[in-house]
């Protein structure tokens, strides 16, 4: 197997003449020895840039990044600066925007089970719309409302029933799912009927969303459609079309360009008035390649005639998505980052679990050996959101780099951290 494919790497990504990795103009390893490891490198370039893209692709507060994905202070401060709006789904996330200094009415509050705190929030705080989910949410809303209080902006969540290629886990938008109002057992449209007829609601749109890393252009075409055609017939202001884009986490896989994306929304849509106003939710084709993480090398265990197994200092704890969803991932050596990677291996983490694998049959380069470090690059997102302790590890630092410089914008947690919530 070749070097590392550089299109997998943040876009500010250079090699010397040595093979030596820099993002952002500070080389990795330098980073990995001042900050520790695992290490989150995000290329703060890269993140803004995608957000321009997004924002020129679909229009100006049209692209609501969803932060689940990835979010801290710093992340919801770029994404506002960059004229993104925030999709929150928890009063955790929208506490996170807010303390930023991120308004509240540049927030969008989703959630298939929310909570009256959550909506109670999500009110007072004045968020652009609320995306309700279920038939128990709108009472919820019915029993918040004050008479002759403003009634708080709502679109509905609908599941359109369209299938897509992309892990049970992360498919959304099927019949079977728990999100949204079942739009061919009649739901959505009881939904849309009760929602017009309270005061406690305002009703200005519906919303969808059938997947995540959908890398099937043709998925978003069919559910745009089906959402258009029943947005048409209700004579409200807002659509929502999701997020979901996917992207290339190995050299194999081949991901839809944010402007193929548009274009297949924008020829579904080309039907309805120019007063409609349209909603993406792109996450992770925002942040995902941005971002990398960085591991030493603890251990080589080669077993003959089996395999050879490389652990490294980080794990599970660090990147569920290979033990949820079997997700895979490259990996190289930010130090030989133009070696040919002949040699394979499985990298595994520190756990106690068998399961604890990164990659499970990685190309690597020759004669790895502790203390060498190893990169899973398009680790920006659901890498740090999904983040545990188990085993009590500590979750790894966040850093951003740009222009030569290396700041942490989410501080490594240290052992104290793992007895704070102890009473």
């Amino acid at each position: 197997m070749s070097a590392i494919d550089l299109r997998l790497l943040p876009s500010s990504t250079s090699v010397d003449a040595d093979g030596h990795m820099s993002i952002g103009g500070v080389e990795v390893k330098d980073m990995a020895s001042h900050f520790g490891t695992p290490l989150y490198i995000y290329d703060e370039n890269h993140v803004r840039a995608r957000c321009r893209e997004a924002v020129a692709a679909f229009g100006a507060d049209s692209v609501i990044y969803a932060t689940k994905a990835f979010l801290c202070k710093a992340m919801a401060k770029l994404a506002h600066e960059e004229g993104v709006l925030l999709d929150v789904a928890t009063g955790g996330e929208f506490h996170v925007a807010l303390s930023a200094g991120v308004p509240g009415n540049r927030c969008v509050m989703h959630g298939n089970n929310k909570s009256v705190d959550e909506l109670r929030m999500a009110i007072t705080n004045e968020v652009r719309h609320i995306v309700v989910d279920s038939f128990d949410e709108l009472q919820r809303l019915e029993d918040l409302h004050v008479e002759g209080s403003a009634a708080p902006r709502i679109q509905l969540r609908i599941t359109p029933g369209v299938h897509v290629n992309t892990h049970d886990y992360v498919s959304t938008g099927q019949d079977d799912s728990k999100f949204g109002f079942n739009l061919n057992n009649g739901d959505a449209h009881r939904a849309i009927e009760q929602a017009r007829a309270s005061a406690a609601v305002d009703l200005v749109g519906i919303h969808c969303h059938i997947g995540s890393n959908v890398l099937a252009i043709e998925n978003f075409e069919d559910a745009s459609k089906v959402m258009v055609d029943l947005f048409a017939s209700t004579g409200l202001q807002e659509l929502t079309l999701g997020g979901g884009l996917g992207v290339a986490y190995t050299e194999r896989d081949n991901a839809p360009t944010m402007q193929q994306w548009a274009d297949v929304l924008k020829r579904a849509a080309t039907s309805l008035p120019s007063t409609a106003r349209i909603y993406v939710e792109p996450g992770r084709s925002i942040v995902a390649a941005a971002g990398i993480t960085v591991y030493e090398v603890g251990t080589v265990k080669k077993i003959d005639g089996i395999r050879t197994y490389v652990a490294v200092d980080g794990g599970m704890s660090d990147n569920m998505r290979p033990a949820l969803y079997e997700s895979e991932y490259e990996v190289f050596d930010p130090e030989r980052a133009t070696a040919d990677r002949k040699e394979r291996a499985r990298i595994v983490g520190k756990h106690c679990e068998s399961g604890d694998i990164l990659v499970f049959d990685a190309p690597v380069p020759p004669n790895i050996a502790a203390g060498d470090l190893l990169v899973t690059p398009v680790t920006g997102a659901y890498g740090y959101s999904m983040a545990n302790n188990y085993n009590k590890v500590t979750r790894p630092a966040v850093v951003f780099v740009a222009n030569g410089e290396a700041r942490v914008v989410v501080r490594r947690e240290t052992l104290d951290d793992l007895t704070r919530l102890d009473v």
